[in-house]
């Protein structure tokens, strides 16, 4: 599930830093398995998480909330 902006704006502060740590976590799980020579059940898993990862980022940048 990619997020759209739409939704990411819409959410307050803490959920964005919450959503960003779940994200990050998820993403280091599917590069694990990557390194360990398994195949994820989804070969856009990885592209779709760092997606949503960036775009989080970018938004809270430019909302003033990331440091």
């Amino acid at each position: 599930m990619a997020l759209k902006v739409k939704e990411i704006r819409q959410m307050n502060p803490e959920e964005k830093s919450e959503k960003l740590k779940e994200l990050k976590e998820e993403l280091m799980h599917e590069r694990g398995i990557s390194a360990m020579g398994g195949s994820s059940p989804s070969p856009g898993k990885i592209r779709q998480l760092r997606q949503s990862i960036a775009r989080i980022l970018t938004i809270m940048q430019e909302e003033g909330e990331h440091k």
